[in-house]
């Protein structure tokens, strides 16, 4: 038998099992061998030296004071859901509207340095808690969606592989009027080798794509500057390999709006391609 199933009689000193005990059934505190013990008409401590009363009493009296008040103005005491509280600091409380009044003049700048002070803590949490939803809003907005193609105002699709970047006039269009007929202003069908968009003819050669896109980049185009990091980063089209300058145009293009960019950036520099890129733009890769 366990130490926590044992239980000392109170009586007679006779250890026994706990749950097979008499226990007082005023006090709940002492346990009785047999039921001589305890009184068996009142079933109350015959041999207890607490006075149970008391210890009852004084439990009732703490709880009682809980729900009672003290009128700040006439020192009346009342129960706390029948008195009215101050409007403002909600520091003290009256017995009645007449007490609450009387009392105003001397309650008056206790109340203001209190109301104060509630505003000032106030004034202190807004700033954390402004902040903690900014975050929360900003953390799970949604993406933007991608804008509509300029011939046929349908969303681009997410997929790159849905829409092209036209190097001449620096739009993307969807891959479906990229390959649909073109027809003029009567009609009639004609050539499809020009941008959908301006109309101008397609390049016929890598150098002539390379001049049109340079001059996207010399424009601020965001997508182009991308797309010529793109080329320095795997030697595409004639350019070198260059992590660094790919890595420097990844930014820029970034800076200018184009997120996806700054992915680049990070994955590359997360592959540690990007040492020498750190060490002379430490601001960008912290970021």
């Amino acid at each position: 038998m366990s130490e926590a199933e044992q239980q000392t009689c109170a009586s007679c000193g006779e250890e026994g099992i706990s749950s097979d005990m008499n226990i007082c059934d005023k006090c709940k505190m002492v346990k009785y061998a047999i039921a001589e013990g305890i009184d068996s008409i009142t079933k109350e401590c015959t041999s207890c030296d607490q006075n149970v009363d008391n210890i009852t009493k004084d439990l009732n009296s703490v709880a009682i004071q809980n729900d009672i008040s003290t009128c700040a103005a006439c020192g009346k005491t009342g129960n706390n859901d029948n008195m009215n509280t101050c409007n403002k600091c909600k520091m003290v409380k009256y017995c009645n509207a007449a007490c609450k009044k009387k009392h105003r003049k001397k309650h008056k700048n206790v109340c203001e340095r209190r109301v104060a002070e509630m505003h000032e803590e106030e004034t202190l949490k807004e700033p954390v808690r402004r902040s903690a939803l900014t975050h929360d809003k900003e953390l799970f907005k949604q993406p933007p969606p991608k804008e509509d193609c300029p011939v046929c105002f349908i969303q681009l699709p997410m997929l790159n592989t849905g829409y092209v970047f036209m190097v001449c006039c620096g739009k993307e269009i969807c891959g479906g009027c990229l390959h649909a007929p073109l027809y003029d202003d009567q009609g009639n069908k004609i050539a499809n080798n020009k941008c959908p968009f301006c109309r101008i003819p397609f390049h016929n050669s890598e150098e002539k794509a390379i001049e049109r896109l340079q001059k996207r980049v010399q424009a601020g185009d965001a997508k182009a500057i991308y797309n010529l990091g793109y080329y320095y980063r795997y030697g595409e089209n004639g350019f070198p390999q260059d992590y660094t300058k790919a890595l420097e145009l990844f930014h820029q293009a970034g800076e200018l709006g184009y997120a996806a960019a700054y992915c680049s950036l990070d994955m590359h520099i997360n592959m540690g391609m990007a040492w020498k890129f750190r060490t002379r733009r430490q601001c960008i890769t912290t970021n």
